[in-house]
Order: C-alpha cells, then structure tokens, then sequence
C-alpha cells in the first residue's frame, strides 16, 4: 500500500501506523523484529508514525480501559526503536475516563524520559475521552477546563517536546482557540470527514479548511504559519509550494 501511494504521490510524505499496529505487523503478518518491519516500511516509503495507542500508561488504569492491549513499555520501544532508526513520531495521551491526576503526570513523565533520550516526538497531543457509545457511557465527558489544564501542565512538564497540539474536532473549535492561551501551539488540521470521534458522539464539525484556521489563531492575537508534517514552515504562491529549510 505505502508502496503504491509513493509510486503514485512520490512528493507525500506518508505519516503511517501507530506503535500497537507496528507490533501487529511485526509479530502477524511480517513475522519479523520492529526494526526489520520498519526498515521494510521506510524502505516503501514510509515517512514518520503517528501518536495514536499511548491511551494511559499506568495500570491498572490501563488495564480498565484497554485490555490485552500493547503494554505501555511495549509502546514505549517501538518509538526508541524508531526515533533509534531517524524516523520522528508524536506521542499521545487518553484523558478524562477513569484515569487519575497522578496517572496523567505519570504518563507525560515517561514521554519526557524517552523524549531526552531519543528527541524523536515532533508533538504531543491530548486527546480527551469521549464516552458515548462506549462500555463506559456512564462516564461525564472532559470539560473545557479539564482539557485546557491538561494543555498547560503538558506545556510545562514537557518542555523537551517542541509543540503541542489542540485537536479541533475532538474538543471543539472554541476551546481549540482559547488552547493558544494555556500552551498550544499547533491546531491540527484541515480534515475532510473524521468518523472515530463522531462515532464515539462527538458534535464537533467535521470540516476547517485552511481560511478557518488562519482566522481562527488570528482572532485569538497569533500569526498563523502553515508547516509540514515535520514542522517545516510552508510558503506559497499561487499553486506553488516549497519548505523552508
């Protein structure tokens, strides 16, 4: 597959497979160590991973909300064997189900332990819990305040990360706006239909395009700046692009 999109888009840069779907491959289907796996993807064209499968990294929490699945340590070396290989990922976290204050810390501790040993996570992402439509429906959903405290501790606890990043669609485009004021700096992104939210209950748009966003940081007094996966800053004119250096 990645194979045939850079055959196809060789100029794409393709940010592919989070660290659970790795080991996945590696043990299913390549039958092979990570590295080996992910030499054979970067080999097809694979670009950087993505963030996503960090949920929480404490147990038992972890255990409640995400059982069987890849241990925390487990995640954890996939992306030291990556960054190890020069690929760069984001790292993520799961807030607002059962987990606690000291579970959160705990978490963004050993982001920032691997952080310094590897300085391979390009961002870090909160991302809040939805509960509808879950075994956990009964659960209060995050509030602007929850997600916006978790912005400002994770912009101070993580000062080896270089950004952080408010997902409009999960949280919505007003706190997404006012995150500018306790720590974010990135507002990702201009997508076309988003379905695991949206599934998960979220009523949150499922589009901005790039004028939305442009306005959306102007209004809260920054200078909105377009960059590339790897937060390279982007200028155009016209249909032509290029990546400043």
């Amino acid at each position: 597959m990645i194979r045939g999109i850079k055959r196809i888009h060789p100029q794409l840069h393709l940010k592919c497979f989070t660290a659970t779907e790795v080991r996945w491959l590696a043990d299913r289907i390549a039958r092979l160590s990570v590295e080996e796996t992910l030499r054979a993807l970067v080999e097809a064209g694979l670009g950087s991973l993505t963030g996503g499968g960090a949920e929480i990294f404490a147990e038992p929490t972890r255990s409640k909300i995400c059982k069987g699945k890849q241990s925390a340590e487990d995640w954890l070396d996939v992306h030291r064997i990556a960054h190890g290989m020069g690929l760069r990922s984001t790292c993520t976290m799961l807030y607002g189900h059962v987990e606690t204050d000291a579970d959160r810390v705990d978490h963004m501790l050993r982001l920032r332990a691997l952080q310094d040993e590897t300085g391979g996570f390009t961002a870090f992402i909160p991302l809040a819990f939805h509960p509808d439509n879950t075994q956990m429906d009964d659960i209060p959903a995050a509030g602007g305040l929850m997600d916006l405290r978790n912005y400002a501790v994770a912009r101070l606890l993580l000062d080896n990360i270089a950004h952080v990043k408010a997902y409009w669609i999960m949280v919505g485009v007003a706190i997404a706006q006012i995150s500018q004021s306790y720590g974010v700096d990135d507002i990702d992104g201009t997508v076309v239909q988003e379905k695991i939210y949206h599934m998960a209950g979220a009523q949150t748009p499922q589009r901005l395009g790039v004028e939305d966003i442009r306005r959306l940081i102007r209004e809260a007094g920054r200078e909105p700046v377009e960059r590339d996966t790897l937060y390279r800053e982007v200028v155009r004119e016209g249909d032509r692009w290029a990546v400043l250096a």
